[in-house]
């Protein structure tokens, strides 16, 4: 049988990165809805790490015979104590468009000056494998609020995540300039290389 990978998620712009980023594994690789799996995950972690692995258990539990990743993303703002954080994707509602949440934070930034706007990309990413065991990694890029929405590529808080030494947001990036420098792109890589130990271990 050929070991698959599932990723808990149904968003396509995450499948198609990690898809990039994960595709010489020479696993199939699928998201959750894919699979045909549909639970109800109730993220009440206080970490991304915890969120990401309680997404990554939950679906384990039904594909108790794959191997099962899971991110958990978010921005945080330094200006505002680190928000929206953990609940990034759900701050302001989550039927909320990012059009209105990437505005009300510009609002909130009115005025403050570029050394204030300092600001991060998270992203944790949890593996839980047939044994039960997990693990867990985490990555950042650093960055800093736009002064206004720019970009037309990423999604989310793309367009106002701004990276001083490229002079552009996220959103401005090619994807694969965004793969490469993105916290999602590193966590990815990182977990790659723990998969990939896994799988050597197990061929012995």
């Amino acid at each position: 049988m050929k070991r698959r990978i599932i990723f808990a998620t149904g968003n396509e712009n995450k499948m198609k990165e990690i898809r990039m980023i994960l595709a010489d594994l020479g696993m199939e690789i699928l998201s959750m809805k894919e699979a045909g799996v549909d639970v109800e995950i109730v993220e009440d972690g206080m970490s991304f790490e915890e969120n990401a692995e309680i997404k990554a258990r939950a679906v384990s539990r039904v594909l108790t015979s794959d191997i099962v990743l899971a991110d958990d993303s978010g921005l945080e703002i330094d200006y505002l104590d680190k928000a929206p954080g953990i609940y990034s994707a759900r701050f302001a509602g989550e039927d909320t468009s990012y059009d209105v949440k990437n505005r009300i934070f510009l609002d909130r930034l009115e005025g403050v000056p570029d050394e204030e706007r300092t600001a991060r990309f998270v992203c944790a990413v949890a593996a839980v494998f047939p044994d039960g065991t997990a693990s867990t990694v985490r990555e950042t890029i650093e960055g800093r609020i736009a002064h206004e929405i720019a970009g037309e590529n990423g999604f989310g808080y793309d367009p106002i995540f701004y990276v001083p030494e490229y002079g552009c947001t996220t959103a401005e990036m090619s994807p694969e300039q965004k793969n490469l420098l993105s916290h999602r792109g590193k966590a990815l890589r990182a977990m790659k290389k723990i998969l990939e130990e896994k799988l050597r271990e197990e061929e012995l």
